[in-house]
This record gives structure tokens, sequence and C-alpha cells, in this order.
């Protein structure tokens, strides 16, 4: 099975614990050797400077075309605390272009502005399935560069799933967790996963199911929702299975951050992964909404 990503590389400078660290990255990475690890096949759609070593793509078997750019590549400057983690944009390539995919489903994850609404429209209206980590169309830069979510009219008009956290949703939408959750769903997408740091859950028609993450100790959360996001992507497309999706997407981000590596080293191998969805699988709740 093939699954369509778009989405930028990235160069990340990550500060940790006092450390420093230089690494490729952006969701394009993440969901890409995630969705490779899974056994699909992927078609990536980014752009990236002269300054990324695109040999890494290649070397994963991620096909791209007309992805090099005369700008340099997208970089952030991240800060990471705990749980918690601060972005500064450095440097923003040029937007990504679309012509069309054969892929079985499209994975929508931009980092920073490279998908115009009129791309996503076009998007949604090919792809058999769809879902969208919408931080990159929230994302601004305040005077310093910093990194800021700002409220956004977004249209998630036929959507197959959304990927968001608290401030994400508080974007997009307005009220309790719940009540967002609902609104998400009204405004088009068929399955909402909502994320608050180790609680994971996914509204899907009038209930909500969820998993809380035994991880004890937080590392490096760097592409951590990207993990995520294509490990649900590819079990739904596989097994048809929301549940199965939800537990091992969880199942993916407790691997990931077992690992206590850092960048894309922490990406799980698929029997640690299968390990842990599952043990998930008996541990979901669910309730009426």
């Amino acid at each position: 099975m093939k699954l369509a990503i778009f989405s930028h590389c990235a160069i990340d400078s990550i500060k940790l614990e006092g450390s420093n660290y230089s690494q490729i990255g952006g969701a394009a990475c993440y969901c890409g050797i995630t969705a490779r690890e899974l056994k699909f096949d992927v078609d990536l759609f980014t752009k990236f400077g002269k300054d990324f070593p695109k040999q890494y793509l290649t070397d994963n078997k991620i096909r791209f075309e007309n992805a090099e750019s005369e700008r340099p590549t997208t970089k952030f400057a991240i800060n990471i605390n705990g749980a918690n983690r601060t972005l500064k944009l450095e440097n923003e390539c040029e937007s990504i272009t679309y012509d069309g995919t054969n892929a079985d489903g499209c994975l929508v994850s931009p980092i920073f502005h490279e998908i115009t609404n009129d791309v996503f429209s076009t998007i949604k209206k090919d792809s058999h399935f769809t879902m969208v980590d919408p931080q990159g169309f929230l994302r601004r830069t305040d005077s310093e560069n910093n990194v800021v979510l700002q409220n956004t009219d977004l249209d998630l008009s036929g959507l197959d799933a959304i990927k968001v956290n608290p401030e994400e949703a508080e974007c997009i939408v307005s009220g309790t967790n719940d009540e967002m959750m609902l609104a998400l769903q009204k405004k088009g997408a068929k399955h909402v996963l909502f994320t608050n740091k180790t609680d994971v859950s996914l509204l899907v028609k009038d209930k909500v199911y969820s998993l809380t993450l035994p991880n004890k100790n937080i590392y490096d959360t760097t592409g951590i929702g990207d993990i995520f996001c294509a490990t649900f992507c590819c079990t739904m497309l596989k097994e048809k299975d929301f549940l199965w999706a939800l537990c091992f997407a969880g199942g993916s981000v407790q691997a990931a951050l077992d690992s206590k590596k850092i960048g894309l080293l922490k990406i799980p191998k698929r029997g640690q992964i299968e390990t842990n969805a599952s043990y998930f699988y008996n541990l979901v709740k669910y309730r009426q909404v």
C-alpha cells in the first residue's frame, strides 16, 4: 500500500538538557520513515534546499519529485523542557506543489505554511482517505521569530481524520475538550484524535475512546505527533479498524519515548509498535458524548 505525505523537510537545531543537536526532521521525515517501517510505500510532496541531505530520503526508499528548491530548507531552533518545547523559525522554504497522486491515502502535516488552502482542497478531493495534523496551518511568528499559534479558519470538510492537542484545537474551535472534539467533527472530520500529553482520545460518531500512555519519563518529543499520525493513518488504511489504529498509534508513541533517543533515531520498529498495540487494546476505555 502507498501513503502520500505532504510536508516540508526540516533541519532542526534541538536544545535538550544543556546539549545541542543538529538533526534533519520535519513531518516529512518522521511520517515518511514511520510509514516505511510499517511496510508502506511513500510518495513525499515536499520542498527542501541544497543544504538538505536528500540521500537520506533515497536510502529509505521515500519517493519525491520536484522537491529541490533554490531557497534553503525550512529550519527551526527547538528548546525542549520535559513535555514542553518552544520553537523559533530560522528559515522558511517555498510552498509545496501538487499534481495528483495514486496513493491509498494522504497525510497532510504542514510545519509552517507550506500548503496553501487551494492545494489542501485539491488533496481532499483527490484522496480516498485524508488525515491532517493542522499545526503548520495554525503557526505564526512574533517579532522575534518565535513560533506561536493563532486562530485560523480551516476548512475540515471531507476529512477522514484530524489530530490536535488542546492548544491547536482552541485555534480552530472553542469549548471544553469534549465540546471541541464534537465541534471538529461537525466541521467535517470523521475521526477526531485529541492528544493531551499522555492522554489520547478518539471521537468516532457519538463515542470517545481513550488511552493513557504509561510512559513516565519524557525525553525528546520532537516528531512524536508525526509518528503518531503516520501510524494511525497506515493502520486505518490497512486494517480499516479505528480501534486498532488508535492502539497502534499510542503504541508507536510509547515505543518512541521509551527509546530515549534523539530525532529520527526514536522512530520505533514495527515489532515494538505491535507489542504495545496488543497491550493497549485491552486498556481502551470508552464513553458516550
